[in-house]
């Protein structure tokens, strides 16, 4: 397998820098999606061997073979942005705990949208279809009835606002259709989203959704 670095070159005015390690099939794959994050702004490939802030990991298949290849290449605490046609359901929670934070579909993503997943990653946001979301809801929930006691909303002290905002969550909406849908500003939302964080120590949406169904409010 191929594994090639990049390093995003940030403006002069920008804060940080964001470097991205690579990991394809093969020599070819991995040079195409050099070009392809190369044809955004300040993203060049760099010397291998670099500690990353985001691994971009592409597989043709969500294989136990392909999952034990990023435990391998993955640097602790280091987040992943997975790039793959077909995600099973029985995959989606070992490749949480393996620091995928953002998936994206390699059959129809562009450019933007990966550039997109890689800067969300870096602040440990989640990026994910409907799709997949709607798979991991479910697994949590039959987990839930199955092998856990729910908490019950009164128990982990959320106030309806939360409750709301959680569930909207859930159900893979953005920050502004939860701030329309519940008619308060965006800003709101992110506050609310950010204490909830804070609180609970979510290091991502995917982790908030996964407490919501645990205490039983979705």
């Amino acid at each position: 397998m191929e594994q090639i670095a990049v390093r995003s070159q940030t403006p002069v005015n920008a804060v940080r820098q964001i470097a991205v390690s690579v990991r394809a099939a093969d020599t070819i794959s991995a040079a195409g999606l050099i070009m392809v994050l190369e044809s955004h702004p300040g993203i060049v490939a760099t010397r291998r061997g670099d500690r990353p802030d985001v691994l971009v990991f592409s597989t043709a298949a969500v294989t136990p073979g392909a999952i034990a290849e990023l435990q391998a290449l993955r640097p602790a605490e280091v987040p992943v942005v997975l790039l793959a046609t077909n995600v099973p359901e029985v995959s989606l929670l070992t490749l949480i705990e393996n620091g995928v934070v953002a998936i994206v579909d390699s059959k129809s993503a562009h450019g933007p949208e990966l550039a997109e997943a890689v800067a969300a990653a870096t602040k440990m946001e989640s990026v994910m279809p409907k799709a997949v979301l709607r798979k991991l809801v479910q697994l949590v929930q039959r987990m839930q009835r199955d092998t856990l006691d729910p908490l019950g909303v009164n128990s982990v002290g959320l106030t309806d606002r939360e409750v709301d905002i959680l569930r909207l969550l859930a159900d893979g909406a953005e920050t502004a259709e939860i701030a329309r849908q519940l008619t308060y500003s965006e800003s709101t939302i992110k506050h609310v989203l950010h204490g909830l964080t804070t609180r609970y120590k979510f290091r991502n949406r995917v982790q908030a959704v996964a407490f919501a169904l645990r205490a039983g409010v979705v």
